[in-house]
């Protein structure tokens, strides 16, 4: 593989435990300076992927490189270039947030400045505080500061704003925003798809531990998902049309009916949509799959 300008490669990775398979067979690649949104409801192998690409935990099969590295078998000086922001830290809370951090920063050969990154996660104030008395936001905040204390080339971001108030993940948004700026590599879990939205370039969406898409978020489902869709009541029916122009078509419905259709709505189908329209295909696919396989063992 050539890692020159990809920052993960992964091709027909596969982990099993016995009988049940958890990831199998997905293939992908970030970019380096990319934002990759991993997304895909709880059980879907998202974690199980993320944990394989952080060195956590072994793979049955496929190829992966990270930072052109094996995580099998990445030592020290390739984790020094990795950031990760875990779901949750097992972090003890009797020190305060301005001595976690330069805990931690001396643990990186060039870390980022220590007060820097407290005003960077908004706690200015409460650098002096011990972490045990922290709400879970601004705890939450903490972890992120862990995580881009060490200058990562690559940051691992699972499910980041848990606990956030609406504020604070505007600024945390903008705290990534910088770090794309500088080049970093991103790998983000999210269930705020709005967030999604928000910060990534690409998005794969994972389902029964497959890859079921995997395209820029602006294009994921495909473009026939992302037609606007104007629907309205006419002669008691419901009907609907999809359509590039809904301007154009509410406009003839207005002078063909004479006045404002009943009921009329122009839906334009958001990430979310279309997110819950493909996995829903695929719990769909696969509860037929099974049916399928419980008939043939039958017979």
């Amino acid at each position: 593989m050539n890692s020159t300008d990809t920052a993960i490669e992964v091709h027909e990775l596969r982990k099993t435990y016995g009988e049940l398979t958890a990831v199998d067979g997905i293939s992908f690649d970030i970019h380096r300076g990319e934002t990759f949104a991993l997304l895909g409801p709880n059980g879907a192998g998202k974690s199980t992927t993320i944990e394989i690409l952080e060195g956590y935990r072994d793979r049955t099969s496929g190829d992966v490189r990270v930072l052109g590295v094996d995580p099998g078998r990445g030592g020290l000086d390739w984790k020094a270039r990795i950031g990760i922001v875990l779901q949750s830290s097992g972090e003890s809370g009797n020190v305060t947030v301005g001595e976690q951090l330069r805990h931690f920063a001396a643990l990186y050969p060039n870390p980022r400045d220590v007060d820097e990154v407290i005003a960077a996660v908004g706690l200015e104030s409460k650098a002096g505080v011990l972490i045990r008395k922290l709400s879970g936001g601004q705890r939450r905040r903490v972890d992120v500061a862990v995580g881009i204390i060490g200058a990562p080339e690559l940051l691992f971001l699972d499910e980041p704003t848990t606990g956030f108030d609406p504020e604070a993940r505007r600024s945390f948004w903008q705290l990534i925003r910088t770090l794309q700026r500088e080049g970093t590599s991103i790998l983000l879990t999210t269930h705020y798809l709005d967030e999604a939205a928000q910060l990534g370039d690409r998005a794969g969406i994972i389902a029964g531990g497959r890859m079921v898409d995997l395209a820029p978020i602006d294009e994921i489902g495909g473009r026939e998902s992302r037609v606007p869709l104007v629907r309205w009541v006419e002669g008691g029916e419901r009907r609907e049309q999809r359509t590039d122009s809904p301007a154009a078509v509410v406009t003839a419905l207005v002078a063909r009916l004479g006045g404002e259709p009943e009921g009329l709505e122009v839906i334009r189908p958001s990430l979310e949509d279309v997110y819950l329209d493909l996995v829903g295909h695929e719990h769909a696919a696969g509860i037929a799959a099974d049916a399928l396989n419980e008939t043939e063992t039958a017979r």
